[in-house]
């Protein structure tokens, strides 16, 4: 049976209390805490920094899921790991040599996720997906956070499960989907069903007052998937 986990992303937290905002959604029930890096390069935006990860690791235990999108890569790794980063992922256009990234983000004992844009092919996994923990799939277009869903995220998730099922049989090591853009209670159940693990929930939990509630609402949800058929069962 998979595990589907809830990773808030602070993108849409209210800065200005991060470490209050870090210890509701604590509470609440999440599973990881999403940290999206821009830098204002790669994506149109500039967010945080491994500074403002370390201020706030000491306020949750949660694993720390840092999302790269950044260019270079390689620099930001070292400064991440010693922030307190559980797993970090990047952006295979942003990396010059990517099984050299790969490779850097494992000798500082981090857990490895490569992310992949609306209009990244699946084929750039071909020689490096045994050597990932998560594939992170983008299901907006990164940059900017309250975006909408983009529907043809669900095939590339049903044609990317088939390849992570066969891959964690042959190696024996785990190896979780993560979708990251516009997830709310509504769509959650679709996207578990199509073959995502790790869900990244940004307005659709910072953006309400009851987290808890939210949270609640998206494992109901997930509640109905039927794994086996690979659909949410009907209520």
């Amino acid at each position: 049976m998979r595990e589907f986990l809830i990773a808030p992303s602070l993108l849409s937290a209210d800065f200005a209390r991060l470490a209050d905002e870090i210890r509701d959604v604590t509470a609440a029930g999440a599973d990881w805490i999403h940290f999206d890096v821009m830098d204002n390069h790669y994506v149109p935006n500039l967010t945080v920094g491994p500074l403002v990860c370390s201020a706030i690791r000491p306020h949750t235990s949660l694993p720390f899921d840092v999302h790269l999108m950044t260019t270079p890569v390689d620099p930001l790794v070292a400064e991440f790991a010693e922030a307190g980063a559980n797993v970090i992922s990047f952006h295979p256009e942003a990396s010059q040599h990517v099984h050299r990234t790969i490779e850097l983000i494992r000798s500082h004992d981090v857990r490895v996720g490569l992310a992949l844009n609306p209009a990244t092919p699946l084929s750039v996994l071909d020689h490096v997906l045994e050597m990932l923990d998560v594939v992170l799939v983008m299901s907006v277009n990164p940059g900017f956070g309250g975006q909408a869903f983009i529907p043809h995220t669900l095939d590339k998730l049903r044609r990317l499960r088939v390849r992570v099922d066969a891959t964690m049989q042959r190696t024996g090591r785990p190896l979780q989907i993560e979708v990251d853009g516009g997830v709310k209670a509504s769509n959650i159940a679709g996207i578990a069903a199509a073959g995502a693990d790790v869900f990244v929930a940004g307005s659709a939990v910072f953006g309400v007052s009851d987290r808890a509630q939210a949270i609640r609402s998206m494992r109901g949800e997930l509640a109905t998937v039927d794994e086996g058929l690979g659909f949410a069962a009907a209520k």
